[in-house]
């Protein structure tokens, strides 16, 4: 993905060019349902959220600046979109699935303890406060920098490495837990 490539692209959008969502659309579908799974923890919700934010891009095109970067821009809307849904379902939480989060091919003895890794660690990251989840999710799974996090969340960039450090700190105090083992600070 190019951000100015898309900017360009958005910036057609803007000029009456609808069609062109479609490119954007294409680009970014498949990122921001990942993004709203793990974020939301429901596939169904993230579905609709995912077709909620591209409806967004197009209502909303004018709002669109292109000193900012796209994908900032993208993800701070499908951010509102989903705390938006939030609001209305208060309360609801459904299971979370981590088979779309990355991993490498592991050799045929790893398969069960990564299996059984990756689960602790999806537990783990379900346990987080919402906050320090979607930290986590935007920097570790969607790999955007501090800076384009601190643009989405509207804060500075150091205040997202901090809360980055302390949410991956518990994150391995979670994790750690979850597989019986003693942490031990270094």
């Amino acid at each position: 993905m190019n951000s100015e490539s898309d900017s360009a692209v958005m910036r057609q959008v803007q000029a009456g060019q609808t069609g062109q969502l479609a490119v954007l659309f294409e680009r970014y579908h498949g990122a921001l349902f990942r993004y709203l799974v793990q974020l939301s923890r429901d596939r169904s919700l993230a579905e609709d959220l995912t077709q909620e934010v591209f409806f967004r891009v197009l209502k909303y095109a004018a709002s669109y600046d292109p000193s900012l970067a796209f994908p900032v821009w993208l993800y701070r809307m499908a951010r509102n979109a989903y705390f938006d849904a939030l609001k209305k379902r208060r309360g609801e939480v459904a299971g979370m699935e981590l088979n779309d989060m990355r991993s490498e091919e592991p050799a045929p003895e790893e398969v069960f303890a990564r299996k059984q890794d990756a689960g602790f660690l999806g537990e783990a990251l379900a346990q987080l406060p919402e906050d320090k989840r979607e930290l986590l999710v935007l920097s570790r799974f969607h790999n955007l920098r501090y800076q384009d996090i601190a643009s989405i969340l509207k804060v500075e960039a150091g205040t997202v490495k901090v809360r980055a450090y302390r949410a991956l700190k518990e994150l391995r105090e979670k994790f750690c837990e979850l597989r019986g083992e003693r942490l031990y600070d270094v």
